[in-house]
């Protein structure tokens, strides 16, 4: 079987992977993750797959599998578009849910499939959307003690007690939330002859 190379150390994204059954190695690729000027959300997560997964095929043969992901209050599709960060601290996690309150906010999910033995590269953003519910700073600051998701893109772990924050969400594959698009990625594997349902991967 060819290698399988999961572009992250994000312990989000090898954990979804893992749910496939495969074997996988995981790496981190260092690349510049700035925003270019112009550049829409949904480009700028367009763009980083493809350039982590690059980054590791400079090591590394095989397919390689690469994802980024932001968030925004808008639809992403307009340069001037903010995105919600990674919040790092717990006063920036506040504002992102006072933010977020009553509020929808759109994740774009990038997917980027790199065979290096052809150079085929597929990539998807998918997009998916979290409606809040209205939040009052006491369950804001609970959630935050309780949960601490400073790492989070949106400050809130959906796989966890961040559901509670939520009134509907809307998109086609909930893994992408969480940072992998599996569906998508399936599709991806099966049209590079790995199939997940079959024992010859």
């Amino acid at each position: 079987m060819v290698s399988l190379i999961l572009a992250s150390s994000s312990p989000f994204r090898k954990t979804l992977l893992a749910k496939l059954g495969l074997i996988f190695k995981a790496h981190s690729p260092k690349i510049d993750e700035s925003r270019k000027e112009g550049e829409t959300p949904e480009q700028l997560v367009y763009r980083l797959a493809q350039e982590k997964a690059k980054e590791i095929a400079k090591t590394h043969h095989g397919l390689i599998i690469a994802s980024d992901q932001v968030a925004t209050l808008a639809h992403g599709k307009n340069a001037d578009d903010k995105i919600l960060t990674k919040p790092k601290n717990h006063e920036n996690a506040i504002k992102q849910l006072q933010q977020s309150s009553g509020n929808t906010v759109t994740f774009l999910t990038s997917l980027a499939l790199l065979n290096t033995n052809n150079n085929n590269m597929q990539t998807k953003v998918e997009t998916f959307k979290v409606v809040f519910k209205d939040l009052n700073s006491k369950q804001i600051e609970y959630y935050l003690k309780k949960e601490t998701p400073y790492n989070c893109t949106g400050s809130f772990k959906s796989e966890s007690l961040g559901i509670s924050l939520f009134k509907r969400m809307i998109g086609n594959d909930p893994n992408s939330l969480i940072g992998l698009p599996l569906i998508q990625l399936i599709t991806m594997l099966e049209n590079e002859g790995i199939s997940i349902l079959t024992d010859n991967n």
